[in-house]
């Protein structure tokens, strides 16, 4: 009984303790639910305060102040030239000079070797100056011209040269690719150039692009799906919606996958037709009449009963008689040489008419009438008016 008492007296003073921590385990879901939503309305960023790159903003260029000490040591790069190349380098060469020399870094061309190389030197300040001129000279390797490939030095510049050559192996299809790359006239190049804002040359086995970075990667974009099949008119037609809905403010935020077309890969390869077509008969339901045995084509024609010797006999002389018509037939293309030619019916020539009726009297006539008049002399009519006209002279001075 005192053990029952002792029990009874200890649960009654848990009792508002086991109370109390029931009531806050029930409401703890509530709490967690309470402490995540106010860390999510944290996180929750508002989207005019997060950082945007005003329109027009540019770095600042890097200058000797940043870096007065210069580098540490010589970084050199050099690359080869085809030798259709030499002439123009030769040419243009004092200009890459002079260009590089404003950020101090020497240039060298060697013509023996076939090769240009750049060099730092202890007055460059630019450690990147060094990468950009050799992006430069491996421009002029690829047959750019030194006013487009000078433009790399710039720091909002950026150039890739893509290998095209590896990416088909049929040298045909190859050719047929790059050509539509290309374009009529050069249009479809033309087209992305002005819609990536980059200049590109296709030389070989390789596309050269100078321009902004955002517009060297289209270019690339461009320049890969060709290769794969694609046409660059897909390519062309996206450029031109992405910028169409760059202007729109509202979109700039969005996703543009709805309005940009896509492309569908459709392998269609003709079916080589047989050269021997099988027609299908007209279904029947009787099967086809049973061919003729030997046998039953000898007992149609009698043959069947003849003797031996008799049937020997008669296919020696089926046999003589294809021999002769096989022997007459070749005497007959042997005799076409020997056969002479048609020859057209000689027409002679129709002898002209010497006969003409000829006026002898008028002839006379022209003969006496030209004795008669001197060579410049007047006419009866005109001697008459001449002779008048002196006598009315003369009576006036009288």
């Amino acid at each position: 009984m005192d053990r029952k008492l002792e029990m009874m007296e200890r649960r009654d003073q848990l009792a508002p303790s086991l109370l109390s921590v029931m009531k806050f385990l029930g409401k703890l879901p509530f709490a967690c639910e309470a402490y995540l939503q106010s860390l999510s309305e944290k996180l929750v960023v508002d989207e005019s305060q997060l950082l945007t790159v005003p329109d027009g903003w540019k770095e600042a260029p890097f200058t000797k102040g940043d870096n007065p000490r210069g580098l540490l040591e010589e970084s050199s790069f050099a690359t080869l030239f085809p030798k259709y190349r030499e002439a123009y380098l030769k040419e243009c060469w004092p200009l890459v000079q002079k260009a590089l020399n404003e950020h101090h870094i020497n240039a060298s061309l060697d013509l023996i070797e076939g090769s240009m190389t750049v060099t730092t030197t202890k007055k460059t300040f630019d450690p990147y100056m060094i990468i950009r001129a050799r992006d430069l000279i491996k421009l002029l390797a690829r047959s750019v011209l030194f006013e487009q490939a000078v433009r790399i030095l710039q720091d909002d510049t950026a150039c890739d040269i893509i290998k095209i050559g590896s990416l088909v192996r049929n040298r045909d299809r190859f050719l047929k690719r790059r050509g539509r790359l290309i374009g009529p006239k050069g249009s479809t190049l033309k087209a992305l150039e002005l819609l990536t804002n980059c200049y590109i040359m296709v030389q070989g086995n390789t596309v050269s692009a100078v321009g902004p970075f955002s517009g060297i990667k289209e270019v690339r974009r461009a320049v890969l799906d060709t290769m794969k099949n694609i046409h660059p008119i897909y390519n062309i037609k996206t450029l031109m919606i992405k910028r169409e809905l760059s202007k729109d403010p509202k979109l700039r935020g969005q996703s543009w996958e709805r309005f940009l077309p896509r492309f569908k890969h459709k392998n269609l390869k003709k079916r080589k037709e047989p050269k021997k077509k099988n027609i299908k008969k007209e279904y029947t339901p009787f099967p086809p009449p049973q061919p003729e045995s030997q046998i039953d084509k000898e007992l149609a024609s009698g043959e069947y009963f003849l003797k031996e010797s008799l049937k020997k006999r008669k296919r020696v002389e089926e046999k003589k008689a294809k021999q002769a018509e096989a022997i007459s037939r070749r005497q007959e293309e042997r005799n076409k040489a020997f056969i002479p030619p048609k020859e057209k019916p000689v027409v002679k020539p129709k002898k002209a008419s010497t006969e003409t009726k000829i006026d002898i009297e008028a002839i006379k006539e022209k003969v006496k009438k030209a004795k008669k008049k001197k060579l410049g002399a007047l006419t009866v009519e005109e001697a008459k008016l001449k002779i008048a006209a002196d006598e009315k002279k003369k009576k006036k001075k009288k």
